[in-house]
């Protein structure tokens, strides 16, 4: 029986992140995925500026990523028609950018075997043979069926997590809180060059979305949450037939068309959950932390979810790399993730029913577009360029946060243009 200090169920965004800073901090490490590199994950591929920034300090090179696109504004269409274009910070790095992830996520994957951790693809956690706090180590069993000692587990495995099922922690059967339906599409329109965001009132608190991977290619598509009761016509839960009808006619609608212009499938349409529970979902038992989609953290309004996986997978690492027994070390993490993330997840959610009610969300957008100042800081805040719930939390103030920097600013953006 082989032995690490952790072992990393998942190498997504939040396995790979752990399994780096854990790496840096001199932690043996094993990093396991049931998935072979370079699988189509579904994902609007959108990456904000809390995501860019832990991207750039995990050391990703976009010039080596053939779709990476940096995004300078967003084009925005309330619910009743009205478009704004919301420019972000120019000249100081990134604010919002756009990649594949399934080059994103591989070369991650490359980060973490440049740090000299173990991976095994192609093999996925099965159960614990021993996960006993009280123990020295826990003991996990692989699909392969060999058995690894360790002293701490982090479970970055998804919606689904069969670290958490295997806790028997979490709701039962959960299937996440969002809907989400996403295909790739050859655009002969302003799609191929611009990110557009439509606020559809069938879809409220929901939206649709059409983002430029390169080459004339975009990712269209739409997220709605599972249970809409708080919506004003009360529509409920969205069968998956009905989904599926949205998604035959979303690039038909004409505005959306518009944009599109001519335009062909390039690709099959894919569907995923996304969970964004986080606070309610249990954080830690034992020596296992839950990281990312595991721990129900994706935003409740907009349903991204990468900038808090590399995030927690940090903060996971580094809470065990200072050392201490399992629940001083799952008390330190649950702590650090509250105080990075829960109070901008409860407003998100807040902020999530508001836009639920179509003329709510008309007049909130109506204010976004009274100036070019409240459009550039709309733009700021929708990308996490500062935390959601910034303005209630001084002891998150910094000098010059209002003229903070983006990532990858020592890169010249003619090399990360693609």
């Amino acid at each position: 029986m082989s032995a690490v200090d952790v072992v990393i169920v998942g190498a997504g965004p939040a396995g790979a992140s752990a399994a780096v800073w854990a790496r840096r901090a001199g932690l043996d490490v094993l990093l396991i995925d049931r998935a072979a590199r370079g699988r189509d994950k579904c994902c609007g591929d959108g990456l904000t500026a809390l995501a860019l920034r832990e991207l750039e300090s995990l050391g990703v090179r976009p010039e080596l990523l053939a779709s990476w696109k940096p995004v300078t504004a967003a084009c925005v269409r309330a619910p009743r028609g009205r478009v704004m274009r919301l420019p972000l910070p120019t000249g100081r790095g990134l604010f919002a950018s756009v990649c594949r992830r399934a080059e994103l996520d591989a070369q991650l994957m490359d980060l973490a075997v440049a740090a000299r951790a173990e991976v095994r693809l192609g093999v996925a956690f099965d159960s614990f043979a021993n996960a006993d706090a009280s123990t020295a180590t826990t003991s996990v069993r692989l699909s392969d069926g060999s058995v690894v000692a360790t002293r701490f587990v982090i479970g970055a495995d998804g919606v689904y997590s069969a670290v958490r099922k295997a806790l028997g922690i979490g709701p039962h059967r959960y299937r996440g809180d969002w809907h989400a339906l996403r295909g790739y599409l050859r655009s002969h329109g302003d799609a191929a060059h611009d990110m557009w965001v439509w606020f559809e009132p069938d879809l409220l608190p929901g939206y649709a979305w059409s983002f430029p991977v390169g080459d004339g290619r975009v990712n269209l598509g739409f997220g709605v949450p599972r249970n809409r009761h708080d919506t004003a016509d009360g529509a409920g839960t969205l069968s998956g037939k009905q989904l599926a009808e949205v998604w035959a006619g979303l690039a038909e609608r004409s505005h959306i068309a518009s944009v599109l212009g001519a335009s062909e499938p390039d690709g099959p349409m894919r569907a995923w959950p996304i969970p964004a529970r986080l606070g309610e979902l249990e954080l830690a038992s034992g020596r296992s932390l839950l990281c990312g989609d595991a721990a129900g953290a994706a935003d409740p309004l907009t349903g991204e979810g990468i900038g808090q996986a590399l995030g927690m997978g940090r903060i996971a690492a580094r809470a065990i790399a200072r050392g201490g027994p399992p629940r001083s070390v799952a008390a330190r993490y649950a702590r650090e993730v509250s105080a990075g993330f829960s109070l901008d997840h409860r407003l998100a959610r807040s902020l999530s029913r508001i836009l639920a009610h179509e003329g709510l969300a008309a007049a909130s957008l109506r204010a976004v577009d009274w100036s070019g100042w409240t459009r550039r800081q709309f733009a700021r805040w929708m990308f996490e360029d500062y935390p959601r719930a910034a303005a209630a939390t001084p002891r998150r103030w910094h000098p010059g946060m209002a003229r903070a920097r983006g990532a990858f600013s020592s890169t010249p953006m003619s090399a990360t243009a693609h």
